[in-house]
């Protein structure tokens, strides 16, 4: 067995080395097929601004989102492309062929901006003030270009809207580091009726020709008929690695702007051609072959003693798993990657203390910096004591890893060696919305705080009707909201979370949330749905509002449960009083009521009675009157949950809350629920000090 493993691992390296020295790297090419249920599509592809994903890619604000004009959204492949290449000059051929559609809102009324297929430096980065007749791909002011790569864009545009740079209202052109078209036609869009377009760019090296042919007809054959082109040498506007992808935007006028399928191929440009690199190569190997013969001994041996040791190598480090079944639940797709468990050492300091950010419901959360990307992240270390740590982490990345939309953290990939499991995300610069809630030296104002409350609802709105299947969150809370820059709210931490049927939308699994904002038909029933989901929000939307937690034990007996507090307010019309009072009266109070209204309609007892969450969003954007709901909180009556739900363990924290451990099933349910004062005083333990959640 010893001696045929030696040798197969010597074949293999010897194999390897030859092989190195003959083929290069294969050209890049896909298909993606977005309306397909089952597509990988919106896993290979990054979506930027407004863009989202269902059953297509919709590029800008949908009329599901409410306000829809001035929207700018982009949608790049995740991976850059090597356009050419700088030591040999070789500059690549490519096609690419997309079916798009571009939709009015109104068949008879006005519409734009547009949209466009184009190529940037990578990674792509979206301008400010890009909107309306600058497709997403040009800032609207010198300050916004001011970045040297900014307006190093090649783009082919189908444009709906005459700006005064545009010949015509619906034309198609191509552009050089400038909205303004270096060459355009005409196009006969069909945008009123909504019908699907075909389009093939391509770029021909040899001739330096850039070339776009457009049709309606339903699966026409490119015959190499350009209806536009235009002669450009592309390796003087843009780098040699380059992102690709599509642009579109909105200003006072809308229209849907939609991507179907998209296929792509390059050449590569790394793969020798001339004779001359040809004639080198063989005397290279030529010359090579005596070394890799006088080197056969010298490679057995080391192999015979790899071989030796192997054995006592993977004794000794039983933790450094791979776990290859997972990885192929994974890799579908070129979004989030695999990385290697030095990579992410490297990028933490070896997990140092001064890099933790705070502790997840599994794990904990470090800041990290990565070097290939250059990117900084938040990485989520998987406790090893968790016994649910390794199912939570499969979850979370086979879900969170399909999902596409600007309210959610996005993954940027995962790690499962030496026994441990890493998530690695995007980076929030600004935390968790529960650390802007209660911080005391920096008041979250109240426009962010409506904001917010509403980006969490498009969150839940995508993942509850717009995905292909229902997901139920099961911990929507602040802590589980992160905020980017902008302070613009994305929803994480899908540890706890499942995938449904539409038709179903719910299922019966063990006790799994946060006390406080889990709905009571989950604590006596076992039964998630989007209606729990829906219960969360509102004491969400109730804590932003008047800036306390659900369950306060300090207040007076009527103040301790925030929605029962609140409610009560509601029936005597005081609901203005449970307003934050730190604000000072700095708030809009028609929003204020607005979002404790809606917070108490969704935390109503009754489950039946909650609104849906698009219920939600067209009442807090005024499109819907407030509901009218009783002035006295409703009480539910629910069947005593089944004991094999019920098995806690307690431990105590630091905020007189209690974690509970689902003992009867081995899952850790990350739930807490309040206890009385005089327990709290009566326990002998000191409270532990614990680092903030954070919702990665």
């Amino acid at each position: 067995m010893r001696s045929r493993s030696t040798t197969t691992w010597f074949l293999a390296l010897l194999h390897l080395i030859v092989f190195c020295n003959i083929t290069g790297v294969s050209s890049l090419s896909f298909k993606l097929n977005f309306t397909e249920s089952n597509s990988n599509g919106a896993a290979t592809i990054q979506l930027q601004e407004d863009a989202f994903y269902n059953k297509a890619v919709r590029l800008t604000k949908e009329e599901l989102d409410g306000q829809i004009t001035h929207s700018v959204g982009r949608a790049v492949l995740a991976d850059p492309v090597t356009l050419w290449d700088s030591s040999t000059g070789e500059l690549a051929d490519f096609t690419t062929r997309f079916t798009f559609m571009i939709k009015a809102r109104v068949a008879d009324g006005s519409y734009g901006e547009g949209l466009a297929f184009f190529l940037s430096p990578y990674p792509s980065v979206v301008p400010k003030n890009s909107e309306d007749g600058n497709l997403g791909l040009f800032g609207s002011s010198s300050a916004d270009q001011s970045s040297e790569t900014s307006n190093q864009i090649v783009a082919v545009e189908f444009d709906s809207h005459k700006n005064p740079w545009d010949p015509d209202d619906n034309h198609v052109g191509i552009n050089i580091h400038s909205i303004v078209s270096v060459d355009n036609v005409t196009w006969r869009s069909s945008i009123k009726d909504g019908k699907m377009a075909n389009a093939w760019v391509t770029y021909q090296a040899s001739s330096r020709n850039l070339s776009v042919f457009l049709t309606y007809k339903d699966s026409p054959q490119f015959s190499g008929n350009s209806s536009l082109s235009y002669s450009v040498d592309l390796r003087r506007y843009l780098p040699e690695k380059v992102a690709i992808g599509f642009s579109a935007a909105t200003g006072q006028l809308v229209e849907a702007h939609q991507i179907l399928y998209w296929e792509f191929s390059c050449t590569d440009v790394r793969v020798v051609k001339s004779k001359k690199a040809k004639s080198l190569l063989v005397i290279s190997l030529t010359t090579s072959v005596s070394g890799i013969v006088c080197s056969m001994g010298l490679v057995w041996c080391f192999m015979s003693l790899k071989t030796k040791h192997t054995r006592r190598a993977r004794k000794d480090q039983g933790k450094q798993e791979y776990d290859e079944s997972i990885d192929g639940e994974f890799e579908k797709g070129r979004g989030p990657r695999r990385f290697r468990y030095d990579e992410l050492v490297a990028a933490t300091k070896n997990f140092a203390s001064e890099r933790k950010l705070g502790e997840g419901g599994f794990g904990a959360v470090y800041k990290g910096s990565l070097k290939d990307p250059n990117l900084t992240v938040a990485i989520k270390r998987v406790a090893k004591g968790s016994t649910q740590g390794k199912k939570e982490y499969i979850s979370e990345v086979k879900i969170i890893s399909r999902l596409r939309h600007r309210n959610l953290v996005q993954l940027v990939g995962w790690c499962h060696e030496r026994g441990e499991f890493l998530l690695v995300y995007e980076f929030m610069p600004n935390r968790s919305l529960n650390t802007h809630l209660y911080d005391s030296s920096n008041l979250l104002a109240w426009p962010l705080r409506f904001k917010i409350t509403v980006g969490v609802a498009s969150a839940l709105l995508y993942l509850h009707e717009e995905w292909e299947q229902c997901v139920v969150h099961r911990d929507v809370k602040p802590s589980n909201v992160m905020l980017d820059s902008s302070f613009n709210a994305k929803l994480g931490d899908f540890g706890l979370a499942r995938l449904v049927d539409h038709d179903r939308g719910s299922q019966t699994t063990v006790i799994a949330g946060t006390m406080g904002y889990l709905a009571p038909e989950c604590v006596t029933t076992g039964k998630a749905s989007k209606e729990s989901d829906v219960y969360s929000l509102g004491v969400l939307a109730l804590e932003v509002a008047c800036g306390r937690r659900p369950v306060v034990l300090k207040e007076d007996d009527d103040k301790i449960n925030l929605v029962e507090w609140v409610w009560r307010l509601y029936g005597r019309n005081e609901i203005l009083a449970a307003v934050d009072g730190r604000l000072d009266g700095a708030l809009d109070e028609r929003e204020a009521v607005r979002l404790m209204v809606v917070g108490l309609w969704c935390a109503h007892p009754d489950y039946n009675l909650r609104p849906c969450v698009r219920q939600v969003i067209s009442v807090l954007k005024f499109e819907a009157p407030l509901p009218s709901l009783p002035p006295t909180m409703p009480v539910a009556m629910y069947f005593a949950p089944p004991i094999h739900l019920c098995r806690f363990s307690y431990t105590s924290s630091d905020d007189g809350t209690l974690m509970k451990e689902l003992e009867g099933s081995g899952v850790y349910a990350k739930t807490t629920t309040t206890i009385s004062s005089s327990a709290t005083n009566a326990s002998s333990s000191p409270p532990s000090v614990r680092l903030p959640e954070m919702g990665y």
